[in-house]
């Protein structure tokens, strides 16, 4: 990189400045001059825009119409930009988003059971994955929901894997007592499975509470006694233990999200909304990073969930709005609003996001 391009400024400058547009402005900046499309396509640049755009997550909503069942749409809300429309039009299927992480989504083919999607929505890029051989898994008995599924991506190397769970189940059957897992490799573009024995701790792993850290993905069981963790590293499962008693304070709800790139625990009671972060991992050292009185939105508590957060703010998501918190002012914002009755609560289907140059391919 040189220090002084061909323009007025030294291409480190340039870079700084480029880094910190939104995607779909950067790919039109490409167009204005060789040296600008040039330094977008340095590695350099490329790990900068992304770790820039680390600090300001982003959720996406699935909005469904009551009255047309089969038609929904997303949004993405943006605390610096607001709400904007969404699409995944150039996947050329419908698709319901079934993970997300660092800028990538895995979606699931609604027509078509089976077929997955790994997608960058901003640079419109997909990777349609090759079909498992395995029998379709169920997430348990006896409600025969959809796949678990976990999206892990590493923006350093520039891989993903998707993580595919659940138990086999015959109809009108029980499962056959294995819990299944598959894993999709993106360098070597192949499944690998893995097997264990069917526990209680499988059965009530919850599908919407799960964040990718230290090369490993996280669970938090419907339970809340334990955070179950799937080490991608060496493929084997293991128990994490929360930062408090689970015991203590029954009745509050707990959620498991990414705090600046560590694990986090969030837990909510009539009153109050405490964070905790996992400082450092592998001594198991939580610590509170925040206590936040929840007086002000007191009717929408028993209803709220907690989608995404930074240093700076929280989002959150209630049946029909998107709020934000700002920790700084300590001020609460309504970012986004249902203004008919839509069929799921927002919560439901509302993903942590945000943009980046990953490429999927």
């Amino acid at each position: 990189m040189d220090k002084l391009g061909d323009g007025i400024f030294p291409d480190e400058v340039v870079m700084q400045i480029l880094a910190r547009l939104p995607v779909k402005s950067l790919f039109r900046t490409k167009t204005v001059c060789k040296l600008w499309n040039r330094l977008s396509l340095d590695n350099y640049f490329i790990q900068l825009y992304n770790e820039i755009s680390r600090k300001n997550p982003m959720i996406l909503v699935e909005i469904s119409d009551s009255l047309l069942e089969s038609k929904s749409s997303l949004i993405c809300v943006d605390n610096l930009r607001g709400v904007s429309e969404f699409s995944l039009n150039f996947l050329n299927d419908r698709v319901k988003v079934r993970a997300s992480c660092n800028g990538l989504l895995c979606c699931s083919s609604i027509p078509d059971k089976g077929v997955y999607y790994v997608c960058n929505p901003v640079t419109r890029e997909f990777r349609l994955l090759p079909k498992s051989r395995e029998r379709p898994v169920t997430r348990f008995y006896p409600d025969g929901e959809a796949t678990l599924v976990g999206l892990a991506c590493d923006s350093a190397y520039q891989k993903f894997n998707v993580v595919l769970a659940g138990c086999h189940r015959t109809f009108g059957h029980r499962p056959d007592g294995k819990f299944i897992c598959l894993v999709f490799d993106s360098e070597l573009n192949k499944w690998r499975k893995l097997i264990s024995f069917q526990d209680d701790h499988f059965t009530h792993m919850n599908k919407n509470q799960v964040v990718f850290v230290n090369n490993a993905l996280h669970w938090l069981t419907v339970s809340s006694t334990y955070i179950l963790v799937l080490d991608l590293s060496c493929d084997v499962w293991r128990k994490m233990s929360l930062p408090y008693d689970p015991s203590y304070g029954s009745g509050n709800r707990t959620y498991l999200l990414e705090f600046d790139g560590c694990l986090s625990v969030i837990q909510i009671s009539e009153a109050w909304m405490i964070i905790w972060v996992l400082k450092d991992y592998w001594k198991d050292e939580w610590c509170i990073v925040d206590k936040v009185s929840l007086r002000c939105i007191r009717g929408m508590v028993p209803g709220i969930f907690p989608i995404s957060q930074t240093s700076e703010y929280v989002f959150l998501a209630t049946h029909k709005q998107v709020l934000v918190y700002q920790r700084k002012s300590q001020v609460w914002k309504e970012m986004y609003s249902v203004k008919y009755s839509s069929t799921l609560p927002l919560w439901f289907s509302a993903h942590a996001y945000r943009s980046t140059m990953f490429s999927c391919n």
